[in-house]
């Protein structure tokens, strides 16, 4: 029974996908578990996969389309069964025509095959040679090998026996250069050594979409801060074996990210977000931490991170991580988020200036950690210092909010037992 596959909605905020990928082709067998195309969203990319076995009958959108959740992007069905009543009650009658169309093409490709002698159909084979593009010359335009043959010299190419001997050495193919005329070896070398040229995936054409707005959006500011965590790791080590028999490893991220949610329920315009002329207070902190992935960046994050015990903001982020660098995440993974840290520390980064992850006020930078002299009761010590960097929207967060706001974040960092409080 034919089976009509749909765009997901695969999270709350999403109402539409594009089809970035087809995994299957038209007219392909298909089982229960396939992947069957790729759908990136404004925030993400998934693989779906086919729900139905069968043959991918017909693909009612194309790669590149935008198509809303729960629409028509497919058909499974059976190689003989009759889709034409299916298809004009989903309102897609005109791939019965197409479909028509097609099948019309491809009986007129076989029928100029068939005008060809074996001898030219062997030698066009041998060569890779499209038979349809070749005109032929013989009794009632039957393509004899005459033809074939002078298909292959007019497409040959013409080079000059240096260059020919350079490609063959650089292994290149001669075909792949692209001029007019004769190709000679200085034409060679400068195609061995031209730049590449590589089209962005879909995440990077998102994430350079959005770091433009937000450049051209928030007027940012960036403000910078040292901080002593000696107590802080003190505080890591004292947890270690909770978080060992609870399975799991805490890292800095999870005392900052516990330490920030503190800090922005006590000073909530860092915690806001604008809507128009508007500005938006949350009662509660959602906060996103950058995940490196393959040519990019994705921004999950965890919710309520107020509310929750730090195990559990621990546990969730880690999960989140790792669905992350898996393609895993729903779009509600990466939506509704009200801060954002990213931390470059552990390439040994010592300050930087990241960009506000839109629509949000505000996000922190934490670089690495190195040992510096301080001094400490007018004696110089060597002590662990990490750098971290705010970058807020001047819009709403004055520098005396920003200065407040990291000044505190030092207080909490450098005494983190009153987490505990």
């Amino acid at each position: 029974m034919a089976h009509i596959v749909v765009m997901p909605k695969l999270g709350l905020t999403m109402t539409e996908g594009i089809i970035t990928k087809w995994y299957k082709a038209q007219g392909e067998r298909v089982k229960e578990g396939d992947a069957l195309f790729e759908v990136t969203t404004e925030k993400l990319t998934n693989e779906v996969q086919a729900d139905a076995n069968g043959i991918l009958r017909i693909q009612l959108a194309a790669e590149g389309a935008s198509v809303p959740c729960t629409a028509p992007v497919a058909i499974i069905a059976e190689e003989n069964e009759d889709l034409t009543s299916l298809l004009s009650d989903i309102g897609f009658s005109e791939h019965v025509e197409q479909k028509v169309t097609e099948e019309k093409a491809q009986a007129q490709g076989n029928s100029i095959g068939s005008k060809a002698s074996p001898a030219a159909k062997k030698l066009a084979a041998d060569n890779n040679v499209d038979i349809s593009l070749v005109k032929g010359t013989g009794p009632q335009g039957r393509i004899v090998v005459k033809d074939i043959e002078e298909y292959l010299e007019k497409s040959k190419v013409k080079a000059s026996p240096t260059a020919v001997r350079a490609a063959e050495d650089l292994g290149i193919s001669l075909k792949d250069i692209k001029k007019s005329g004769r190709i000679m070896k200085d034409d060679v070398l400068a195609f061995r050594h031209s730049e590449s040229v590589i089209p962005l995936s879909n995440l990077r054409k998102v994430i350079a979409r959005r770091m433009s707005e937000s450049w051209s959006i928030s007027p940012m500011v960036t403000y910078n801060t040292s901080v002593d965590i000696t107590q802080m790791r003190a505080f890591k080590d004292s947890m270690k074996d909770t978080c060992e028999k609870a399975g799991i490893k805490l890292t800095y991220n999870h005392l900052i990210m516990k330490i920030c949610a503190k800090v922005l329920m006590e000073m909530p315009y860092i915690n806001g977000t604008i809507d128009g002329d508007e500005l938006i207070l949350h009662d509660h902190v959602n906060i996103g931490l950058a995940v490196a992935v393959d040519n990019g960046l994705l921004v999950p994050n965890v919710k309520n991170v107020e509310s929750k015990p730090l195990l559990a903001v621990a546990e969730e982020t880690e999960k989140l991580i790792s669905d992350a660098r898996s393609n895993r995440l729903s779009p509600d993974d990466m939506s509704f988020g009200t801060f954002t840290i990213t931390n470059v520390g552990m390439y040994g980064i010592e300050s930087f200036t990241p960009i506000i992850n839109q629509p949000e006020l505000a996000i922190l930078g934490i670089a690495a950690i190195v040992d510096t002299p301080v001094v400490i009761n007018g004696k110089i010590d060597i002590r662990p210092m990490m750098k971290l960097s705010l970058t807020a929207d001047h819009r709403v967060v004055d520098g005396t909010e920003a200065s407040k706001f990291m000044k505190r974040i030092k207080e909490i960092i450098e005494n983190p037992f009153s987490l505990l409080l």
